[in-house]
């Protein structure tokens, strides 16, 4: 398992608020090998009207692979400000990725809708399939090594770029 670093996990955060400056909910990626940032990921599902390509990880993972020129990032590590949906935790599995890092949990984002509910804060809520990314690496092929909540306080404060989005 590679490790992860505080350093790069802020350079997902920073991609998430300017995803966020951006129009679109402040999700970011980040793509390292051997300590280098091989590719950042913006979130663009909304400014893209893209809903499978304009997630921060396949974004990330897209140009890491551009970027090295292969399909494959065995030895990279890919930091997400959230914990990434099915799709893609599968796109990391199928990228053959090392370790994949995140700070906001799926209870996190659960969580912080029903906050909002309860205190009356309006429309705000991510669609959600219900299957974590553990039971994904669980279920696929290469195994992928899972570092859920790293620097999971300063995930959560990009919970106020995304509300009434």
């Amino acid at each position: 398992m590679i490790k992860p670093e505080k350093r790069f996990m802020e350079l997902a955060l920073e991609a998430a608020r300017v995803s966020a400056e951006n129009g679109d909910y402040g999700h970011g990626a980040v793509v390292v090998k051997d300590g280098v940032v091989i590719a950042t990921g913006y979130e663009t599902l909304k400014s893209a009207n893209d809903p499978v390509n304009g997630h921060a990880e396949v974004d990330a993972i897209r140009k890491a692979c551009q970027k090295l020129q292969q399909p494959y990032l065995q030895d990279c590590i890919l930091y997400s400000t959230a914990e990434p949906c099915p799709m893609c935790m599968s796109a990391a599995i199928w990228a053959k990725m090392n370790t994949v890092t995140y700070a906001i949990t799926r209870d996190d984002m659960i969580d912080e809708m029903e906050r909002i509910k309860q205190a009356g804060g309006g429309e705000f809520s991510w669609r959600q399939i219900a299957i974590p990314a553990e039971y994904i690496v669980e279920h696929g092929e290469p195994k992928v090594n899972l570092v859920p909540g790293f620097m999971s306080e300063e995930g959560k404060k990009l919970f106020e770029l995304t509300k009434g989005k």
